[in-house]
C-alpha cells in the first residue's frame, strides 16, 4: 500500500517529465520551426494541426519507442 508520500512523490515525478517534454517540444519548435522534423524532413499539415506535432511521423514513432524503453 502506497502512502500520501509515495503518491506526491510520484506525482511531483510525473509532473517534471510532462514539464520536461513541452520544454523539449517548445525548444524543438523555436530552433526548426513548425513545419521542419528534428531530422530536417517535413511535418503534415494535418499532424501539426490535429496534433500540435514537432516531428514528423517516423521520428515521432521512434521517440515513442525510446520512452518505452526507459
Amino acid at each position: 500500500m502506497y502512502s500520501d508520500f509515495d503518491r506526491e512523490v510520484g506525482e511531483m515525478r510525473v509532473e517534471k517529465e510532462r514539464e520536461a517534454k513541452v520544454a523539449e517540444a517548445s525548444m524543438a519548435v523555436a530552433r526548426r520551426g513548425r513545419f521542419i522534423c528534428e531530422c530536417g524532413g517535413s511535418i503534415s499539415d494535418l499532424r501539426r494541426e490535429k496534433f500540435g506535432a514537432v516531428r514528423c511521423l517516423e521520428c515521432q514513432q521512434e521517440y515513442e519507442r525510446e520512452q518505452v524503453m526507459k
